[in-house]
This record gives structure tokens, sequence and C-alpha cells, in this order.
């Protein structure tokens, strides 16, 4: 079953819960459905954190925390899905939402010159942030219905699976 292996992958809740710096989420951290492993709420964290990690937004992750618990699904799985996006594969990923988005715009996308500086960024964000944050958006949504509806399947196909398994082993004895 899927809940053996994310057990086996997932933190240990009690000390996530004793963890310093997720008190301010005070009694929020207690609540069971951000904990429970079925396919609800492990889908609903599928969604939270792929949808988060395609956004180009600070504090990915509290994003993500602050989604799963307004939306009581899995928040250790939320939150690590949004490590997608790491230093390694921001820079594609978030060049592909920003194509994407001139796209979908009906523009084309235009670099004249790249630079990775800080200053060829800041002098570039005005004209690339409607875009980026628009293609951002659209892959996001897309990206995480994918996985909402991806891992279901796989867990509804799993669950059916194992049940065949032992009405076939009880036929059998």
């Amino acid at each position: 079953m899927p809940r053996r292996a994310l057990k086996r992958l997932l933190p240990d809740t009690a000390k996530l819960k004793q963890n310093k710096s997720l008190q301010f989420l005070g009694h929020l951290l207690h609540e069971p459905g951000l904990w429970h492993l079925n396919r609800k709420s492990v889908a609903k964290a599928f969604f939270i954190g792929l949808f988060i990690a395609m956004l180009p937004i600070p504090s990915q992750m509290l994003a993500a925390a602050l989604l799963a618990i307004w939306l009581n699904a899995n928040l250790p799985i939320s939150v690590s899905l949004v490590w997608v996006t790491n230093p390694l594969t921001m820079p594609p990923i978030f060049y592909f939402n920003y194509w994407l988005g001139t796209r979908l715009m009906g523009e084309d996308p235009e670099f004249e010159k790249f630079e990775l500086s800080i200053d060829w960024i800041q002098s570039q964000l005005q004209e690339i942030w409607w875009p980026l944050v628009f293609g951002s958006v659209v892959s996001g949504l897309v990206l995480g219905i994918l996985g909402f509806f991806a891992l279901s399947g796989f867990w509804h196909w799993r669950v059916r699976r194992n049940w065949s398994k032992r009405q076939s082993r009880k036929q059998g004895n």
C-alpha cells in the first residue's frame, strides 16, 4: 500500500509537532487531519505542493504549510513537494513558466541579452513579471491537478489490486 512507503519517507510526526520553528502554528499542528496518510489528504497535499512549487514566490514551504492547514491536507507531503523547485531546477522551470505565460498571452518571449546578474534581473523584472506569474499559475494548476488525479488513481488501483489478491488467496484456501 502507498501508505507504508510514505510512512518510511516522512519525518516523525511527534518530532515535527515539537519543532520550535513550527510553534507559531500552535494548536493547528495538533489537528489529526494534517498527519493522516489517506488517499484524500495525500492527493490534496500533492496538489498543494506541486502548485506552490511552480510559483515564483519566497517562502514556498510556509505557503504550502498554510494552504495544507487551511485545506486539511497532509502537511509534511505538501511542504516536501515544494522542493521540486530547488536551486538546480528553478531556472529551467521558471523559464518554461515565463515562456508558457508569453505564449498564452499571444506574445513572443524576448531577451535581448541574458546576463546572470542581479542588475539584469531587476531591469528585466518589470517586463517579465506578468508572463512569469501567469505561466507559473497555469503550470502550477495543471501540474497540481495532474498530481492530484495521478496519485488518487494510483492509490485506488493499489487498494483494488491488494483487495483482489486477498480475495484470490481466500478462494484458494
